[in-house]
């Protein structure tokens, strides 16, 4: 097998060269489903049989929930990566994604706090689904803070990674805790195997957003990643080559 498209991976100018290509169309296609879905949603779906019109959180809790566990899932395996194949690049994902995913994290608590208020009558409980998405946002506080507090870049980077990569246990649990356990919180509201439990017409809106998330989150994740290479490639030569040549672009 050709390992050769892994490798370029771990080149900072050839990513900074080809992610430069995807940030615009990632973006413009964010700008367009994010509105699209949101408005669908909120507008146009009809309101749930049971919770009525409170149902339409739904809109930004899942997908913002989906994305923290997904976001995650790319730390520990960034995390992988660099402390086995010591690529750097894979650091500046691990360290630029988890901002992203901790506001992921926090917005899926918010949502659905507002979302349990009047469905449970509470507006926190310390149900499994809660606290398993709580101990998350702690787990990319906690990757922040590591990284933030010790100087050394490489051990900074390897103390990261480990976090990371210990820390993925949660996913699983956060994923199947409302089959293990006796919990408030409802299952999974669709999923890839088996047929949507809502109509298409409440359920196709919420693709939308999840997909709007995504490229959303990808265009952000590059736009980090280009500027933290940037950073420390500052003294490269290509770096100083690609200054030149954008400040001449300008002229």
């Amino acid at each position: 097998m050709n390992w050769t498209w892994f490798h370029k991976w771990g080149s900072p100018k050839w990513f900074y060269e080809m992610s430069g290509r995807w940030v615009f169309w990632l973006a413009l296609v964010a700008a367009v489903l994010l509105p699209v879905g949101l408005v669908w949603g909120l507008a146009f779906a009809p309101p749930d049989y049971q919770q009525g019109n409170s149902f339409r959180i739904i809109y930004i809790h899942v997908p913002t929930a989906i994305l923290a566990q997904s976001c995650y899932l790319l730390l520990a395996v960034a995390g992988v990566i660099g402390l086995v194949w010591k690529m750097k690049l894979a650091d500046v994902a691990l360290q630029q994604a988890a901002p992203i995913g901790a506001w992921m994290t926090f917005l899926a608590l918010l949502t659905g706090a507002i979302w349990g208020k009047p469905t449970w009558g509470s507006w926190w409980v310390w149900d499994a689904r809660l606290t398993s998405m709580l101990i998350l946002l702690f787990l990319y506080f906690g990757v922040i803070a590591l990284g933030q507090a010790i100087s050394n870049r490489d051990s900074a980077a390897k103390a990261c990674a480990v976090l990371a990569v210990v820390g993925v246990v949660n996913i699983p649990i956060i994923k199947y805790s409302v089959e293990w356990w006796n919990t408030l919180h409802q299952p999974a509201t669709f999923k890839l195997t088996e047929r949507p439990a809502m109509p298409p017409e409440m359920w196709l809106p919420l693709l939308v957003m999840v997909i709007g998330f995504y490229c959303f989150f990808a265009a952000v994740l590059l736009l980090r990643m280009r500027l933290e290479v940037l950073r420390r490639e500052a003294r490269s030569s290509w770096v100083k080559a690609e200054i030149e040549r954008q400040l001449g672009g300008r002229k």
